[in-house]
């Protein structure tokens, strides 16, 4: 069963570090999509995303909520970013071969970037410094949107998955002495050379 909101919030406040409404929205979005899947979070690599945000602030916050909602991580390898600087992600059931992409809505996108939140960090005030009743109407409006009134869906469709190959066998670098993953590695004269020394010895 896909967790309810409410059962991770303090979850994600946590992951996050501070309250932000594109972060309610990123993990308002990645329940939705789970559900549209009919799949559960993610333990392991059953889910994959490929999220359409960039670098830009509103965007990492909203990432943020879908690894929470989805299990989808970083460091488990199993979210990448396409640095498009949109609202939108395709949730993938590596499982059943299926994915669907959701996109925001563009009345919450204007309305989270025209909010009195989003001014006030614009003038450099940290999340922290900005006054409860700036945030919480904000906040409050994000959790009582229904979901059609929030986020778009498109079709699910037949997403053919092959997973990557795992690496598990290391080995040391002949320059700087560092253990690296073997899939890694470059052999040249005789070297096995890890990619930071190959940058700084062949400049590629």
């Amino acid at each position: 069963m896909v967790q309810n909101i409410n059962d991770l919030l303090m979850t994600a406040f946590d992951f996050h570090g501070h309250k932000c409404p594109a972060l309610l929205l990123g993990l308002r979005s990645g329940i939705a999509a789970m559900k549209v899947l009919m799949v559960e979070r993610s333990t392991d690599q059953e889910l994959y995303i490929i999220s359409e945000t960039g670098d830009d602030h509103a965007g990492g916050c909203f990432v943020d909520g879908l690894m929470v909602a989805t299990g989808c991580t970083f460091g488990k390898g199993n979210i990448e970013k396409t640095n498009c600087d949109k609202f939108a992600f395709t949730l993938i059931d590596t499982v059943s071969q299926r994915a669907v992409r959701a996109t925001l809505l563009k009345e919450n996108i204007e309305m989270l970037m025209h909010s009195r939140f989003v001014e006030e960090r614009k003038r450099g005030k940290s999340p922290m410094e900005i006054p409860a009743d700036f945030m919480s109407p904000l906040m409050a409006s994000v959790l009582s949107k229904s979901e059609k009134n929030f986020i778009d869906f498109g079709a699910v469709v037949d997403w053919k998955w092959e997973q990557k190959p795992k690496t598990y066998d290391t080995s040391y670098c002949d320059y700087c002495g560092e253990l690296t993953f073997v899939s890694k590695l470059v052999e040249k004269e005789n070297k096995k050379i890890c990619p930071c020394c190959f940058q700084k010895l062949y400049g590629k």
